[in-house]
């Protein structure tokens, strides 16, 4: 059975280039073995690449002995769950750049997050293409 989007529609491909996802196929899909929850599909920026290093995972340096390119602001990325909330609650809570919070691809994002997250805090992080 296909793995559903936070839509309740069939989950999208998230990125291909670079390639993303706890499997590297490119879809935020679940696993048993992901303990990050790599199931949030979003949109790097600037903002959220310095705040990210800031607290522990530096996403901007390749690291080819995990399969990991690196990444640059507008990839799109299968993003721990985790660190997209702690990135959300921080800038509420510190006023940051509403641009630190990631935008989110619904269409690409799976339905699993929506234990953590509900569907309007994430509509209002939306990437419009």
């Amino acid at each position: 059975m296909p793995e559903r989007n936070v839509l309740g529609e069939k989950l999208a491909t998230c990125n291909t280039d670079p390639r993303t996802g706890f499997n590297r196929d490119g879809c935020c899909g679940t696993h048993p073995n992901d303990r990050g929850r790599h199931e949030l599909c979003a949109v790097m920026t600037e903002e959220f690449l310095s705040f990210s290093k800031e607290h522990g995972n530096d996403l901007v340096t390749p690291r080819p002995e995990l399969d990991f390119p690196g990444l640059d602001p507008g990839d799109r990325w299968c993003l721990c769950l985790g660190r997209w909330v702690e990135a959300l609650e921080t800038t509420r809570a510190r006023h940051l750049p509403e641009t630190t919070v990631p935008p989110v691809v619904l269409e690409a994002t799976n339905e699993a997050v929506l234990d953590s997250v509900n569907l309007e805090t994430l509509e209002s992080h939306s990437y419009d293409a």
